[in-house]
């Protein structure tokens, strides 16, 4: 059995190579509809964010504004998953319980920043449909001196070891596994997050080590499950990952050179995959040749049906690194893809920046189609039901899209929805080109009309916490034709309201414009609204009830003239 494992193993190498030998860096792959395209976005020492620090309002602003800049151009290249550092050396980027602010935001390590940076992170990320990961280092906890180290050896004394000037958690103390496993279950339990990403989850390559490789291994293991049982016991559609030494063992035709996750630093991340106590990986393969394409097959291989993404080190492109030139990561994302693996860039400044051209490559070429995330059907694979109602008005600036909420099958907090849209009809929702929006949180989006572009048509899906789609809701060809009559009359000075119900059961009516923003309340008594003080435009018309329920009443041009 062994032998035919090698054999197998070997033919899928020659594969591989073959692929290699056929994709050419100017080699088009058509763009996947599932697939994950994320960067780390590091917070120690403000590399990636912040740049500016927070200690007043104006500054809290600024420092807001520097992170949503960064996210605007992470959209609008199509990434789709953020991995941000949140605990970074025994010091974390919110309100601990367990552990002290981190200099990062404030510039005084142990001062707040005036906000809570992982919520606004959180919400930011949402807002623009992307998933993001809270991202702890787990093991290292900084200098010596430093202030999370100086906190943690002083709580914990027996825990912690010195190598050096540096501080590190014992994996081998039995309090290690319980104390990681509570910052992971308080950043689950508080925040909205879809992902727990584990940094270092191993043994320090310095460490001197008085157990054999199997124990250590074990030991390692040990954390891991228990981070998992604290993370999926509140929130199972929470992923959780780590980013292995990019190269797993050695291989049968490819050796590692010393330095693997399995043997080096006792990081079974394929037994994690095997034994469920992972959804997704993160290989940090920063080499090329054959130091890269093998160990990434390899992976994909033993990855047991979870989602692999490969770590490209991009920041070697620097001319104070290897200066590796851009063509290499054209490449390895072509190969990447056509062997069904994402790929992560560390990290997010060399690409905002445009390293070489990498921001252009990635936004103009590989990935210039969106790309949802690929469910995690191990965990929960039951469908929600399919949006309802679905109208369609056109204006003369675009198209207002609505729709009635889906029912969500699983233990989720929410549903999200899938927007797509295509010249031609039924709207084939299999086609990555189809996409317009993903992860959208609303029940209604404008659209706005595209010069010399044919009519289109739309179809909406909705999506559960796992990832997983229902069927999708679209409008015939025959009834996508203007049709004002879906509009409420009004003659500029006053609007006719729906009749009030008892199913409604609410006291007031919310004026809205077509993006969210409320203009306008109004007393919900009789069938009538002034709207007279508002300008001309479209506009959306909701009721308000006394527990903050709304619902949408229909929709309003006002123009008089």
């Amino acid at each position: 059995m062994k032998v035919l494992k090698r054999i197998y193993k070997y033919i899928a190498i020659i594969s591989l190579f073959f692929s290699i030998s056929q994709l050419s860096a100017n080699a088009h792959i058509p763009s996947p509809k599932h697939e994950v395209r994320a960067v780390w976005l590091t917070t120690i020492g403000g590399l990636d964010w912040p740049h500016s620090y927070a200690r007043s309002e104006n500054s809290v602003k600024i420092q807001k504004k520097e992170l949503c800049d960064i996210l605007d151009k992470l959209k609008k290249a199509n990434i789709n998953t953020v991995l941000l550092q949140t605990r970074i050396r025994g010091t974390v980027i919110y309100p601990s319980a367990y552990e002290p602010w981190d200099g990062s935001m404030s510039g005084i390590p142990g001062l707040s920043p005036g906000y809570d940076p992982l919520a606004f992170a959180i919400d930011e990320c949402h807002k623009r449909g992307m998933e993001l990961h809270a991202w702890v280092v787990t093991i290292p906890i900084g200098r010596w001196n430093n202030t999370g180290c100086k906190k943690l050896r002083y709580k914990y004394p027996n825990m912690i070891k010195r190598i050096g000037d540096e501080g590190y958690i014992n994996p081998e103390h039995p309090q290690a596994g319980p104390y990681i496993a509570d910052i992971c279950g308080e950043i689950t339990e508080n925040y909205d997050i879809d992902g727990i990403h584990l940094d270092y989850i191993r043994y320090p390559e310095t460490w001197n080590r008085k157990i054999n490789r199997r124990q250590g291994r074990e030991y390692i293991t040990g954390i891991v499950k228990m981070i998992h049982n604290r993370v999926k016991g509140r929130k199972p559609w929470v992923k959780i990952s780590c980013s292995p030494i990019g190269k797993f063992d050695d291989l049968t035709r490819y050796r590692s050179h010393g330095w693997n996750a399995y043997t080096t630093v006792c990081q079974d991340a394929q037994g994690w995959l095997q034994d469920g106590f992972m959804d997704e990986l993160f290989p940090m393969i920063y080499f090329k040749g054959n130091q890269f394409y093998p160990f990434a097959l390899d992976w994909k291989e033993n990855g047991n049906g979870r989602i692999i993404c490969a770590g490209l080190g991009i920041y070697f492109m620097s001319d104070k690194e290897k200066d590796w030139d851009v063509e290499l990561f054209k490449r390895k994302m072509n190969v990447l893809r056509a062997n069904g693996m994402g790929h992560a860039f560390f990290r997010s400044r060399f690409f905002t920046e445009n390293i070489k051209g990498i921001y252009d490559l990635t936004s103009d070429e590989i990935d210039k189609n969106p790309a949802l995330i690929p469910p995690m059907t191990w965990q929960w694979n039951v469908k929600p039901s399919a949006p309802s109602s679905m109208t369609i008005t056109n204006t003369k600036t675009g198209y207002l899209i609505c729709w009635n909420g889906a029912k969500d099958m699983s233990d989720g907090t929410y549903l999200s929805y899938n927007i797509y849209s295509s010249p031609s009809y039924p709207v084939d929702i299999d086609d990555a080109r189809n996409i317009i929006a993903t992860r959208y949180l609303k029940q209604e989006i404008f659209i706005a009309h595209e010069r010399n572009k044919r009519p289109r048509y739309y179809a909406v899906t909705a999506m559960d916490r796992y990832g997983n789609e229902s069927q999708p809701i679209s409008i015939p060809p025959k009834t996508t034709k203007e049709n004002r009559s879906y509009l409420l009359k009004n003659d500029g000075k006053t609007l006719s309201v729906p009749p009030k119900t008892n199913i409604l059961s609410a006291d007031y009516l919310i004026i809205e414009t077509l993006q969210g923003g409320i203009v306008a309340t109004r007393p919900y008594i009789d069938e009538t609204a002034d709207i007279s003080d508002l300008s001309e435009g479209m506009y959306v018309l909701r009721s308000l009830g006394q527990k903050g329920i709304t619902h949408r009443l229909g929709t309003f041009i006002i123009k008089r003239h």
